[in-house]
């Protein structure tokens, strides 16, 4: 991944949150790349995604967002990758990802910004409670 560190000094707490926030990204953009719709069991009935304005809410109708999106295949080339601890849910993460999205059968790659809010789950694992992506034009 060619992503910068988020600005964390490292190491501690806030190397964990590297590392989870790198670990999260990569698998996220491999899976939808792949098959977007596996994508639902990392959101739970309280997550909330908003794709282009558009909002939606529970991991079954953010499941149904994502295999509806108006394209087949495309591909993530990832830029940049940003992560600060969050005190709103203890244990929380913010990442931020900038990068490049492929459509198939399109010449030009589209810019795109995506935030992720993930939480620790029961598990021990985490789950993305928010989800906010925006193509950058211009």
């Amino acid at each position: 991944m060619d992503g910068q560190p988020g600005g964390n000094g490292g190491g501690g707490a806030a190397g964990d949150c590297d590392a989870v926030a790198r670990a999260f990204v990569e698998y996220y953009y491999n899976t939808f790349d792949a098959s977007r719709g596996a994508l639902a069991a990392l959101y739970g009935q309280t997550s909330m995604l908003s794709f282009e304005g558009h909002a939606v809410a529970g991991a079954e109708e953010i499941g149904r967002k994502l295999a509806q999106l108006p394209f087949d295949q495309c591909r993530h080339s990832i830029c940049t990758v940003d992560c600060q601890p969050s005190p709103a849910f203890p244990g929380s993460i913010l990442v931020f990802v900038s990068g490049n999205l492929q459509l198939a059968g399109e010449e030009h790659q589209l810019r795109f910004s995506q935030m992720f809010q993930l939480v620790p789950n029961e598990q021990g694992s985490f789950f993305v409670q928010n989800d906010i992506f925006r193509l950058n034009y211009g």
